[in-house]
């Protein structure tokens, strides 16, 4: 089986010759089709802007990032714009809805950026709406709805184009323990039914415990791998909790 994305010796340098950081310092891994990677480390590991470059929101300084054996750094127009709205969908902390659209806008808005028959788009939507639980909130503007609401229709609106890889971005760190709990039960019964590939940045553990591997980051470099096995969520929360231990904390409010 191929990856879906594959990171090699991947670096990136802040600064000048003078005065320089390294906040990515050779990280190599891969990510399978359907799997559930969560990536954790302390504010200034390396993690986030190890997101961007996935994104293609800054420029590594060093290494390749390959998309289903396509190197990014290779793209350009209309691929590149393909890889950004179609291949890979984008989950935020802050939502980053339009507060001028509906909900159902909203998610729709990826469909007719593309061209996507009007058909196929509303089936997904009432595909999406149901299981994320939104239907109720589909004519509502952003400011009508709860957080959790909010991010389950941002939920919506990255998942509407079918994207082979999710890059969910401290997608929990805008809601309580509740609406957290419930966003990450939805993406996990996604990654399980649909098959969804995820790669979530984030600092909490509760959220982390939904994945089925978690790479630790510090310095710039993975230092530690978790991978779930027959255990328990709790169990596996656990584990998790332990390698924050080594990165100075022990809440789920640390890393």
């Amino acid at each position: 089986m191929e990856p879906i994305l594959n990171i090699e010796n991947l670096t990136k340098v802040y600064g000048n010759t003078q005065s320089q950081t390294k906040a990515l310092n050779g990280i190599t891994f891969q990510v399978m089709p359907g799997e559930f990677l969560g990536i954790m480390g302390s504010s200034g590991s390396g993690k986030s802007t190890l997101l961007n470059c996935i994104a293609t929101v800054i420029q590594p300084t060093g290494g390749s990032i390959s998309i289903l054996g396509k190197n990014l750094a290779k793209l350009g127009g209309k691929e590149l714009a393909a890889y950004r709205g179609k291949t890979v969908g984008y989950l935020f902390q802050n939502f980053e809805l339009l507060d001028n659209l509906t909900a159902r806008e909203n998610i729709l808005l990826p469909t007719t950026l593309h061209g996507t028959a009007e058909k196929e788009s509303r089936q997904r939507l009432k595909q999406l709406a149901d299981y994320l639980e939104i239907t109720d909130v589909l004519d509502k503007f952003p400011t009508q709805m709860s957080g959790g609401e909010r991010q389950r229709v941002a939920t919506a609106r990255a998942l509407i184009l079918h994207p082979q890889l999710i890059l969910a971005d401290e997608p929990t760190g805008a809601l309580d323990s509740r609406n957290a709990k419930n966003l990450m039960e939805k993406l996990s019964g996604l990654n399980q039914e649909e098959h969804a590939t995820i790669l979530m940045v984030t600092h909490d553990s509760n959220a982390a415990s939904f994945c089925k591997r978690i790479l630790f980051i510090q310095d710039g470099v993975i230092f530690h791998e978790l991978r779930r096995g027959e255990e328990s969520q709790q169990e596996f929360y656990q584990r998790i909790l332990l390698v924050m231990a080594q990165l100075g904390g022990g809440s789920s409010n640390v890393l």
